[in-house]
């Protein structure tokens, strides 16, 4: 996404939860994305943190003077059915899946506010509309993104600013590669499709909500799975 975003002329800020990830993958997108001729850096926050998100949002408003494009993209996984899934494992996923989204929109919506445009997109899931077994939590975070999503296209909209969410199914991610080869065969034969998505063809959408071609595009949840979900 942040890669396509430059092809676009953005500049870009990439958040990152820690030095680490700056330098396992971090700076690589920043270079990246300096090669399509547009500014780049990276911002250290863990975005489950209210207080870290209102720093970095600071500190990337007064590197590049006005921030225009929101992209919540932050997940991870912590699978277990239910009845077995502990109360760690609950607050974990939806402290980054979730609650980053309220923290992240909370920060840039007040800057955006200010400018009067701004775009805000972000990642739901599937599983956010339609479940998944083993994935309560994840689950939960996703269809609750869904929601903040459709009321801060409401509160916002007035002031210029657009909000949209994206639903992806099976993409070729680090999170998807560790399933077991018979769970993927399983998941193909409920895509129409039969492949996965590429993360390429996610960006797509996500360039797309940002240009000016979604000026009017506001409030709406775009699936994208092969048509998994039909």
């Amino acid at each position: 996404m942040a890669v396509r975003l430059a092809q676009d002329g953005f500049d870009i800020a990439i958040n990152c939860r820690g030095e680490a990830e700056v330098e396992n993958g971090g700076n690589q997108v920043k270079e990246q994305c300096m090669s399509f001729g547009v500014a780049a850096e990276c911002f250290i926050a863990d975005v489950s943190s209210f207080e870290a998100c209102k720093e970095m949002v600071k500190a990337v408003k007064e590197h590049f003077g006005t921030i225009d494009v929101l992209v919540n993209n932050a997940g991870i996984t912590k699978d277990g059915l239910l009845v077995r899934m502990s109360e760690e494992q609950f607050d974990m996923v939806t402290n980054v899946n979730y609650k980053s989204v309220f923290n992240m929109t909370r920060h840039v919506g007040a800057v955006m506010m200010k400018q009067r445009s701004g775009t805000i997109i972000n990642v739901s899931s599937v599983a956010g509309l339609y479940g998944n077994a083993g994935q309560f939590n994840y689950s939960a975070s996703k269809a609750g993104i869904v929601g903040m999503t459709l009321t801060a296209a409401k509160e916002l909209g007035p002031r210029n600013i657009t909000v949209n969410a994206i639903a992806p199914g099976f993409i070729e991610t680090p999170m998807t590669a560790v399933l077991d080869e018979k769970v993927k065969e399983k998941c193909m034969e409920a895509v129409a499709l039969r492949r996965f998505g590429k993360p390429e063809e996610v960006a797509g959408v996500v360039s797309f909500l940002a240009s000016e071609n979604a000026s009017y595009v506001s409030g709406q949840v775009i699936v994208i799975d092969g048509a998994m979900s039909m």
